[in-house]
């Protein structure tokens, strides 16, 4: 079998494929409308996108309810890149034509390239329910849900085809990759195992990379790394997973590295985001932590962990307001969090608002009192991130609100 061809190699041709070819006979006056509709999908076939969207755009305001050219429009757009452009035609075709499955699917992979992850799970979602078997519309779900880090979601729509006997390699790598993130490295070296048999691949090795970091064998998980890279340093992701081992095993500088040239290849990469974030915050570099933990939330919105470190980074930055409200939803979402039930207290106290402040720091002894009753001899006090993202000893972000509240 040959390479795996992953979904940002191919989303450029399928979003393509609802271009509807202008019909002969329609071509007897230039100023006609089906001739400039003509004239648009020649430009558009011939790779002349800016061309053809001219046309696109004087076809439609000659006729605007045609929603066969909106969704044309909206393609030749995704092409140059103006996916928020291009989400706005394949809305309006769909206002006009809203059973329409592909334009759906293009909207859906409109807002993928936008990184707007969650609109395009949503879409995605109603376009696999009304064509039940559009692989690539799975799989570009898949990928949407695995970017944000609903890992069971990926298992629940991926393994019914591996169970049918209709999964691939793509669909391996994704299923796989969903079980090792939900720390079922036992299901997930299943995939690990499936992959090898087709021959040494940067995939495979990834995922064994992957393994060994769950085992905390982080040497182990630096070399499959760097074997995957050899054999392919664009494979998505890949950098993200080797700073994180580095960082791991303390190698702080080549982490950083790691982080940064996978984000010059996918810049809306969560953990290099999260990474990337914590470490200039930790330098006390504020400013420029501030857009990678900004991203990082965009990407995944409801994440502990980037919510917390955003909101941490607020209040280094003086911006207490806006930490303490970041906060407030954090806690609602994890209500032991002991590290956000500090920095919010801090946060009150600064806002002048001593007796939430109070209670907050209540909640604090109440949380370390049960703890130290499950496992006594802990040390109380400030535990790691509330779960997932942990940072390796010596490399957590320095925080000035670290401190009890007087």
């Amino acid at each position: 079998m040959g390479k795996l061809k992953f979904l940002v190699s191919f989303l450029a041709c399928v979003a393509l494929t609802t271009t509807v070819r202008a019909k002969p006979g329609n071509q007897a006056q230039s100023g006609d409308p089906e001739q400039i509709f003509a004239r648009a999908v020649s430009l558009h076939q011939a790779g002349d996108f800016e061309g053809a969207i001219r046309e696109y755009e004087a076809f439609l305001a000659l006729k605007p309810n045609r929603a066969d050219a909106r969704s044309n429009l909206g393609a030749a757009l995704a092409h140059l890149g103006r996916y928020e452009d291009a989400i706005s035609q394949y809305k309006l075709a769909l206002a006009i034509d809203g059973h329409n499955a592909a334009v759906r699917f293009n909207l859906g992979v409109a807002f993928y390239k936008a990184a707007r992850f969650r609109e395009a799970a949503a879409e995605l979602a109603q376009a696999v329910a009304e064509q039940p078997d559009s692989r690539n519309a799975i799989l570009v779900l898949a990928d949407c849900d695995l970017r944000m880090g609903e890992n069971k979601k990926v298992i629940d729509l991926l393994l019914p085809i591996e169970q049918a006997g209709k999964g691939d390699r793509t669909t391996a790598y994704l299923l796989g990759s969903a079980y090792l993130n939900n720390n079922e490295a036992d299901k997930g070296q299943v995939y690990i195992d499936r992959i090898l048999r087709d021959g040494d691949s940067a995939e495979a090795h990834s995922m064994m990379g992957a393994a060994h970091v769950l085992a905390l064998e982080f040497e182990e998980a630096i070399r499959e790394f760097r074997r995957a890279l050899e054999l392919n340093p664009a494979l998505p992701g890949l950098q993200s997973l080797y700073g994180r081992a580095l960082l791991l095993s303390r190698d702080r500088d080549a982490a950083l590295a790691a982080f940064r040239s996978q984000l010059a290849t996918d810049p809306n990469d969560f953990s290099s985001n999260l990474y990337m974030g914590m470490l200039l915050k930790q330098d006390e570099k504020y400013e420029q932590a501030l857009p990678y933990l900004q991203r990082a939330i965009v990407v995944r919105p409801g994440d502990i962990d980037g919510r917390y470190y955003l909101a941490s980074l607020y209040l280094a930055l003086g911006r207490t307001a806006e930490g303490g409200q970041l906060l407030e939803q954090v806690i609602k979402d994890a209500p032991d969090f002991v590290e956000a039930h500090v920095s919010l207290a801090t946060a009150y106290y600064r806002l002048k608002r001593k007796e939430e402040g109070d209670r907050e720091r209540a909640i604090v002894q109440k949380l370390n009192a049960e703890k130290q009753a499950e496992a006594p001899g802990a040390k109380e006090g400030l535990g790691p991130a509330y779960r997932g993202e942990q940072m390796p000893p010596g490399t957590r972000p320095t925080k000035p609100q670290e401190k009890r509240p007087e």
